[in-house]
């Protein structure tokens, strides 16, 4: 089955530290293999990893026993099963994860990473391309450009990737045709050019048989191009052109082992650094200049792109992780509304207006996304009316962040222009982004300083501000048992607000319903107003169903530290239908209210309330002194 002579580099078991210091200096190019189900991609990096002398005795032998197994090439090596690790894989014969495999040249060092086809796996193909210099697309010779060769060139080109190879694959199984290779390619040349792909690499290859892969093929006489091989190994990487690029770092953790040593420690995301050089702190403005750059080897001359380095400056600046050192005379923008292009990654589809986390660089926000301009179909092109996106779904967006945050477009700087985004619930990575540019009106809207401080609202009152936020069912109680607490503040000279949930849809929300959407506005707005009443020095009481502990925890998020107390009016849901004051349950279980929470809506209870009051146990008046003692002192 495999070649007698076979060997691997035998330097690797006699002298690890010897082969791996041979390696040291070469440059590293990160790349992926790509394409639609069963174009080959796993056999490729099979073959690669195989002529590179990467696969070591036991790994050969295994190999030889899986193929005879569990293998699509009869007594043949199926090289597939190199990558494909996974039970499932090697059950079905697809990819489903990204895996990662090392080799190297005598040339260069290569990652690869085998991105699986289906379009259910989208997701894991974005993972992939994040961090790629480079995207060979497979295509089968024998079926052509397919809707998911489009899907993932589309992607890559979204992605910044500007490295693209296009492997003809199977060439073997169409008798190496001249004419059938020239019209693939002339095919996916327009497609490209219609995405705004500028060039790429087109080979006629078979990784189960070899041809083109490190050695020119007998059998495509009339090619005249480099092999796979060779492209990779000559290929410009993202480091290289990165530190032509004026310099970014984002700061992950102030050094400080003690008193006398003060540094900003990151990974240069692109540009150059050396003493001298002077640098902007954002987004507070701040300049200084570098005083050196130290790493654990001591300290260096200069310092670029893709190194990790502490900053020491001669000048003390506020600055700490989430902020970023720039050059001083040409730093990232600061803006907190953008227009991005969104990758949705989750099972759940986007809510819009709801609070996700946004993570850019060391960077981490709260950020709330709009309804999307359109959604992209990636095998028209077309721009398509869209209210949310799906799992694998491509939209533009509008986000606004709930404080200014630092970037430049992806485009220009992958590292400050790119962005995951986190459910903050369930802590899932649901989606992947992309910064477009800054909204104007985040340009041009900004905070007017006031002399009159939200403390010195708070002193006049003799109070400290609050936001209580009584949440449960419909009927559980919540206004009942707020009018009850302000009351009793008013005995005690509290200067207070009651925030009513139906008195709300009167005037600010009258223009809502009672969509899931609706219900993150309507409660996104009372949030707002909390707030603005708690610079007021207002005790503030609202009193909503509030139903998402995601929407709850946005408003929380909005207040300042400690002055948010969420209360729970526990009632269980037989108890508050059978009290249905309003006969809104009634409604409900007669199909004349739609969206009526517990009933076709979900509620959801929180987790680690401040305060619950149990309406069972407990009459209004008791549970308001039971909030009272909770909350008091009062200032």
């Amino acid at each position: 089955m495999t070649d007698p002579i076979y060997q691997t580099d035998a330097l690797i078991a006699e002298d690890i530290e010897a082969y791996l210091e041979q390696h040291q200096n070469k440059s590293m190019l990160r790349f992926i293999t790509c394409g639609s189900v069963d174009d080959g991609k796993s056999t490729l990096i099979g073959r690669l990893l195989y002529d590179s002398k990467m696969i070591f005795e036991d790994q050969l032998a295994a190999l030889e026993n899986d193929s005879r197994r569990v293998g699509t090439q009869g007594q043949d090596i199926d090289f597939a099963l190199l990558v494909d690790g996974l039970a499932a894989e090697r059950e079905q014969g697809i990819t489903i994860d990204v895996a990662y495999r090392f080799f190297a040249t005598e040339k260069r060092k290569f990652i690869v990473a085998d991105c699986p086809g289906h379009e259910q796996y989208t997701r894991n193909m974005v993972t992939g391309a994040s961090t790629a210099d480079c995207a060979v697309i497979l295509i089968d010779a024998r079926k052509g450009v397919l809707v998911q060769t489009r899907r993932h060139s589309f992607l890559c080109q979204q992605l910044g990737i500007r490295n693209l190879v296009l492997a003809v694959n199977k060439m073997d199984l169409i008798d190496y045709d001249e004419t059938k290779f020239n019209a693939i390619v002339s095919d996916y040349a327009k497609f490209a050019e219609s995405i705004g792909i500028e060039s790429f690499h087109a080979v006629p290859i078979s990784g189960l048989a070899g041809d083109n892969i490190t050695s020119r093929s007998d059998n495509t006489d009339w090619y005249g191009g480099p092999v796979l091989i060779d492209l990779l190994e000559t290929m410009q990487i993202s480091n290289t052109a990165s530190q032509e690029m004026p310099f970014r770092m984002p700061v992950q953790w102030v050094n400080r082992p003690n008193l006398d040593f003060r540094g900003f420690s990151g990974l240069i995301a692109s540009g150059t650094v050396k003493p001298g050089d002077e640098l902007r702190s954002l987004p507070s403005g701040k300049t200084s200049t570098v005083k050196s750059v130290v790493t654990m080897d001591g300290e260096l001359d200069e310092a670029v792109a893709g190194q990790s380095i502490t900053i020491t400056l001669e000048e003390e600046i506020d600055c700490s992780r989430g902020d970023v050192l720039a050059t001083a005379d040409d730093p990232p923008e600061v803006a907190d509304q953008f227009e991005t292009t969104i990758v949705w990654m989750d099972d759940e589809p986007l809510v819009v207006g709801r609070g996700y986390w946004l993570k850019l660089g060391t960077q981490m926000v709260s950020v709330t996304i709009a309804e999307p301009k359109y959604e992209i179909d990636v095998n028209t092109m077309e721009h398509l009316a869209s209210q949310t996106l799906n799992l694998n779904q491509i939209g533009v967006c509008e986000i606004t962040t709930d404080r200014r945050i630092v970037f430049d477009p992806y485009t220009e700087n992958r590292a400050l222009g790119g962005f995951i985004l986190i459910d903050k619930i369930t802590n899932h990575t649901v989606g992947a982004g992309m910064l477009h540019f800054s909204l104007r009106r985040s340009q041009n809207v900004h905070w007017q300083p006031t002399d009159i401080t939200r403390d010195h609202h708070a002193s006049m009152k003799n109070q400290t501000p609050r936001v209580l936020w009584f949440t449960g069912l419909s009927g559980s109680g919540k206004s009942t048992i707020a009018n009850e607490v302000e009351k009793k503040l008013a005995l005690m000279n509290r200067h207070t607000f009651l925030l009513d949930g139906d008195n709300v849809r009167h005037g600010l929300n009258k223009d809502l319903g009672f969509t899931e959407s609706d219900r993150i506005e309507n409660i996104r707005r009372i949030g707002e107003v909390a707030k603005l009443m708690t610079d007021a020095g207002l005790i503030v009481l609202t009193a909503f169903i509030s139903p998402f502990r995601a929407d709850r925890q946005l408003v929380r998020d909005m207040i300042d530290g400690g002055e948010f107390i969420e209360i729970h009016v526990d009632t269980p849901l037989e108890v508050a239908e059978a009290r249905d004051v309003k006969g809104l349950y009634k409604k409900a279980r007669e199909g004349k209210l739609k969206n009526f929470t517990g009933i076709d809506s979900p509620y959801e209870p929180p987790e680690s309330p401040e305060i619950r009051v149990n309406t069972v146990e407990m009459t209004p008046e008791e549970a308001a002194d039971h909030i009272i003692a909770k909350i008091l002192p009062l200032k």
